[in-house]
């Protein structure tokens, strides 16, 4: 078929086409994790010029009610906040600014939360009313309807943070509904909840806000409160995790930096480190899983948006778990195709010109950037060898399994690469067993009727009991690196039934007296 190609595609004209009202629902399903949500609602306290902020989760009594997001930053006028309200509401950006999209307010709010208030104060008088807005999905959806905030109501919220934070100025976001809250908070329940999303939030913060954290000016601060009493449960400050900060690195000639020169750019320094081998500081450790924590930290205005991940330049390996690469994206690049950052900032897409660029890359002495990668290699490989023995590679431990004790094994054990994770879960099975081992679908089952004495008595989850957990993949992951156990594995597989059951039934026993 022979034709004319056409290189531009000929148009007639344009037509007005709003966006539907159900776009908002669209805004709210972008895969906002809880923490990367609020850090993002950090980031505008940080461009208002905040030095202090204070996530505060409110409670009454066993029921989790509302979390507010505090600062002193300079605040809106009415006008102001309609613009920060409005969707795709687009405000000047300084700069050095973290916020670029305009719709982080939004969109990181209704991803958790069923409305989102927003009420704020400008430096005038002590006296100049504060403007409130709040968006709720269920207007949203039928129109953008968005309310506008009794006065009384705004003043008194302003109040209610009379220094704590605020002063003259600052801004108040509450979320109502928020769906990651437990719906009863009985047995414990809530406060479960609160110690697990608090640690991981003060994680998250503190590593992607480490910078701002190391300064004497800024200040984030998580709290809980009872609203009916106005006991204050917790109150503690975010400490920062600075992922470069190694005692001693692990290898002599590092850190040090490279130069990729990227020509649609210009030049990019990366800033190579090496950790010491088996470190143990959250530091390390806290970032992720052995494949996650390796490769580039990308910063944006001393922001972090991405920790860890070679952006194709490389496939991740255990043998380059010490490696850790600071790359500070030039002024106006994430405006460029090169570098292109998420919506939710927590990662970049590089193009192929930035991966190109690194095969080039050298130091000032012409130590090429695959050097470095080739040593950070060399001293895991160096430090594996000190310890004397060598592990034999396992299959990971997958679905069922707390996120620390797979982490745990990645770290510790060498893992094969490309199967298929061991999976744990409870089932239904006969009594007179404790586990089952289902080998095509690569899962270690544990018998129901025993798990609430294992328990406690506290409720379950997808990774609960995970001691018994970790040792039963211990037990039990050679069996599936086989195609067939022989009979001394056979053996030993009765042996641990019987012993397993004889214990389970024990613990059945003192619930049974404890009841």
């Amino acid at each position: 078929m022979t034709t004319d190609w056409q290189f531009e595609v000929p148009t007639t004209g344009s037509k007005h086409l709003p966006p539907d009202a159900r776009y908002m629902e669209a805004l709210s399903s972008q895969g906002y994790g809880f923490e990367a949500a609020i850090a993002d609602l950090v980031d505008n306290s940080i461009d208002a010029g905040a030095k202090d902020v204070v996530i505060h989760f409110l409670r009454d009594g066993d029921k989790l009610v509302s979390l507010l997001v505090v600062d002193d930053g300079k605040g809106m006028d009415e006008e102001e906040l309609d613009v920060a309200m409005t969707v795709g509401g687009r405000r000047q950006y300084d700069t050095k600014a973290l916020g670029m999209f305009g719709t982080g307010l939004k969109s990181a709010s209704l991803s958790h939360a069923g409305a989102v208030t927003v009420v704020s104060k400008v430096r005038r008088t002590r006296a100049a009313a504060p403007a409130g807005r709040r968006w709720t999905m269920e207007r949203a959806v039928t129109g953008y309807q968005c309310d506008i905030v009794a006065p009384d109501y705004a003043q008194q919220l302003i109040d209610r943070y009379y220094d704590c934070p605020i002063v003259w100025q600052g801004t108040v976001i509450r979320w109502d509904a928020v769906k990651d809250f437990p719906h009863t908070g009985g047995g414990g329940q809530t406060d479960r909840y609160l110690h697990r999303t608090i640690n991981k939030l003060g994680l998250h913060l503190g590593l992607y806000l480490h910078r701002f954290l190391a300064r004497d000016d800024f200040n984030i601060t998580i709290a809980v409160e009872d609203v009916s009493t106005g006991v204050e449960y917790m109150n503690f400050g975010v400490q920062p995790l600075d992922p470069f900060a190694y005692p001693v690195s692990g290898h002599p000639d590092y850190s040090r930096p490279f130069v990729a020169t990227v020509p649609s750019v210009g030049a990019v320094t990366l800033h190579a480190h090496v950790w010491p081998p088996k470190s143990n500081l959250d530091e390390f450790k806290a970032v992720g899983t052995v494949i996650e924590r390796q490769g580039f930290y990308f910063y944006r205005h001393d922001r972090l948006v991405q920790a860890g991940g070679w952006n194709n330049f490389r496939q991740p390996e255990q043998h380059l778990a010490l490696a850790r690469v600071a790359v500070n994206l030039p002024d106006g690049s994430t405006s460029s195709d090169v570098f292109r950052l998420t919506v939710k900032k927590d990662g970049v897409s590089t193009s192929p010109e930035f991966v190109t660029s690194l095969e080039s890359a050298t130091d000032a002495d012409g130590t090429s950037f695959a050097q470095y990668v080739a040593d950070a290699d060399a001293t895991y490989r160096e430090a594996r060898k000190r310890t004397g023995t060598t592990r034999k590679p396992v299959i990971p431990a997958g679905k069922g399994f707390e996120s620390a004790v797979r982490e745990a094994i990645e770290d510790e054990l060498p893992i094969i690469p490309g199967e298929e994770p061991i999976a744990v879960r409870w089932q239904k099975i006969d009594n007179s067993t404790f586990f089952e081992i289902d080998r095509e679908n690569r899962t270690i089952i544990l018998n129901q009727h025993y798990r609430a004495a294992i328990l406690g008595g506290q409720r379950g989850g997808l990774n609960d009991a995970p001691t018994l957990k970790s040792l039963m993949y211990l037990l039990l992951h050679q069996i599936f690196e086989k195609e067939y156990s022989g009979s001394r594995e056979k053996d030993n597989l009765q042996l641990w039934q019987s012993v397993l059951v004889a214990a389970a039934r024990a613990e059945l026993n003192r619930v049974a007296d404890d009841e």
